[in-house]
């Protein structure tokens, strides 16, 4: 499997965005990958402006893999780790986008630390796509009661080494924020994650995404803490808190 690395992407009603998404695949200085775009049940032109891209492009690179009906993102990222053929795995949200050196660097940097788990820095960027100057900065180490309290990895900018993390554990939890849940399972496990602290990654915010919804991302980080890790009143209030100010801070 060398250092390929399978891009997995969750698509649904995303025809606005998503060649947008793809050309930054395609525009990557590393070229040893495979996009893994699991079209979820979309209703829209999503799937019509795919393969329209996929004739135009004639990449053979991009899989197009269909899901029966709409079954959610952590369903959509499971799928496409199954039929996952690198030995990398990097995800990507269908309206992120990413610098054109992205997996170059942070392969380098996951075989400069003998990594199983990494992510890098990233960028708020309009609906538009346009950086808006606010850079989130991550930490060189992250284990698992760091990541409690800190939600700083970023779906899109995450990557694992499956000759040492078993796909099996990567398998996300059909629940609200699956991607915050994964991370916290494989630290759990006794993995490290690594942060590169680069801008390699541009974090579209539309106005009615879940994320942006604030008191929807409150319940569902409460939730994990005493649902997905069933943790006491107190130590859930605790790392709450310091989530709580975290998330402020990346914002502001």
């Amino acid at each position: 499997m060398d250092s390929k690395v399978s891009i997995i992407v969750p698509v649904y009603n995303v025809e606005k965005v998503i060649t947008g998404t793809m050309d930054s695949v395609r525009s990557q200085t590393c070229d040893n990958w495979e996009l893994l775009l699991v079209l979820d049940g979309c209703t829209d032109g999503t799937e019509h402006v795919i393969r329209q891209y996929c004739e135009r492009t004639q990449d053979i690179r991009i899989r197009v893999i269909l899901q029966p009906k709409n079954m959610g993102a952590a369903r959509a990222r499971n799928r496409g780790v199954a039929e996952a053929s690198g030995r990398y795995i990097a995800y990507l949200d269908s309206d992120d986008l990413w610098r054109q050196d992205k997996l170059e660097k942070q392969l380098d940097f996951m075989k400069e630390k003998d990594a199983a788990f990494s992510f890098t820095g990233y960028e708020f960027a309009d609906e538009n796509g346009k950086g808006l100057g606010k850079i989130v900065r991550v930490p060189a180490v992250m284990e698992y009661k760091d990541a409690l309290k800190n939600t700083t990895i970023f779906t899109t900018t995450v990557m694992f080494d499956t000759e040492k993390i078993d796909k099996k554990l990567l398998e996300m939890p059909d629940i609200k924020s699956e991607d915050t849940a994964l991370w916290w399972k494989v630290l759990r496990n006794g993995y490290r994650a690594y942060g590169l602290d680069e801008n390699l990654a541009l974090y579209r915010r539309a106005g009615n995404t879940l994320s942006s919804n604030k008191l929807e991302a409150i319940r569902r980080i409460w939730n994990l803490y005493r649902k997905s890790e069933k943790l006491s009143l107190v130590k859930s209030a605790c790392y709450f808190c310091y989530w709580a100010v975290r998330a402020v801070k990346r914002r502001i």
